[in-house]
């Protein structure tokens, strides 16, 4: 049955009905819901389903109407699957700290099913292979430590957004593969390339939390793509006595920028490596532009990576980045992630 919540899931501020929304670390945010719910997800019972995988298997498939799961608060201990039938999700936490999608699978571990190891790509968590996805104040999580690889979220759909979500791990938190993704205040933490893979991915007002390993990313960014990893007006810090590097290069083409940052100690001097290889350094495409904070200093990067002028930082805009698919060669499409955002109503104050 198609349900409101009082029709909205008002702003606190403004209706007594209202939910406060709790955040990660210097984000604020309150929903007001614009959209019917479809389906609610609730622990306890009181919804359509206590699991979050029965509420995505219940999706009509390839539906061009967007589908609105709720889902309330609780800790869903899963191996979580979006099929690449199941288009154009909207999942809704009642608050991003209370609404946590875990599991502890790591690339050793062996899978009983198999009798393999899952390996990196299968260690993950949660798996969004459709196209179209959202997600506002969700926290996704792989709780297995540090134990090597081990994913919190894959994602290989087109046009992924996370607005004001958690993504919870240690090495190799956040994998985004041949696709397009639009994050806006989230939190990502982890150790060694907690952000890696190919994909084209803005993270606006972002907070990356370090606990030391050899870099935050690691792109395998296409050569064809003109636009890898974007960080705009992000915030990195890290653990006491922890030291990282803004990127490493995983294929030779890797394409990383830092725009409008703020950098603590955690980052290295240099900044960036050639992970190994000095060949590395005329393919990659790394650059910084106007970061401020100790770990900033433009001076003490190597000379291979680019020190972007202003003419150029004009290009780095969510529109801009985001506007070409991820395919060879690249058509224009003109994504705008902004629309599903101010759709469904959440906000991000």
């Amino acid at each position: 049955m198609r349900n409101y919540v009082f029709a909205f899931l008002c702003m606190a501020t403004l209706l007594s009905c209202g939910k406060t929304v709790t955040t990660a670390p210097a984000v604020k945010a309150q929903t007001e819901l614009l959209v019917p719910i479809n389906i609610t997800v609730a622990k306890d019972g009181s919804g359509n389903y206590s699991t979050v995988q029965q509420a995505f298997d219940a999706v009509p498939n390839n539906s061009s109407n967007r589908t609105v799961i709720y889902i309330k608060n609780g800790t869903y201990k899963e191996v979580l699957t979006l099929a690449s039938s199941k288009k154009n999700v909207t999942i809704v936490g009642e608050s991003v700290n209370g609404v946590k999608l875990t599991y502890d699978n790591y690339a050793s571990k062996i899978n009983p099913a198999t009798g393999a190891a899952y390996g990196t790509s299968g260690s993950s968590s949660t798996f969004i292979r459709a196209e179209g996805f959202y997600a506002v104040n969700i926290t996704f999580e792989n709780s297995s430590g540090p134990v090597g690889q081990a994913l919190a979220i894959y994602i290989a759909g087109d046009k992924a957004v996370f607005n004001n979500c958690r993504f919870l791990g240690r090495q190799d938190t956040y994998y985004g593969g041949n696709c397009r993704q639009y994050l806006k205040n989230c939190y990502l933490e982890g150790t060694t390339d907690f952000i890696f893979g190919p994909s084209t991915a803005v993270f606006e007002s972002c907070k990356l939390y370090s606990y030391g390993g050899s870099a935050i990313t690691a792109a395998s960014t296409e050569s064809y793509v003109p636009y890898g990893f974007v960080f705009l007006k992000c915030n990195i810090s890290g653990a006491s006595g922890a030291k990282t590097d803004l990127g490493r290069p995983w294929r030779p083409y890797a394409a990383v920028a830092y725009l409008n940052t703020a950098m603590t100690s955690v980052i290295n001097a240099a900044g960036w490596n050639n992970w190994g290889n000095a060949a590395n350094e005329a393919t990659a495409r790394y650059g910084e532009y106007r970061n401020n904070g100790d770990g900033s200093n433009i001076n003490n990067r190597p000379a291979w990576i680019d020190r972007i002028t202003t003419a150029e930082a004009a290009n780095y805009t969510v529109l801009n980045v985001l506007k070409t698919t991820y395919t060879n060669p690249v058509t224009t499409d003109n994504w705008n992630p902004g629309t599903v955002i101010s759709a469904t109503g959440a906000t991000v104050n």
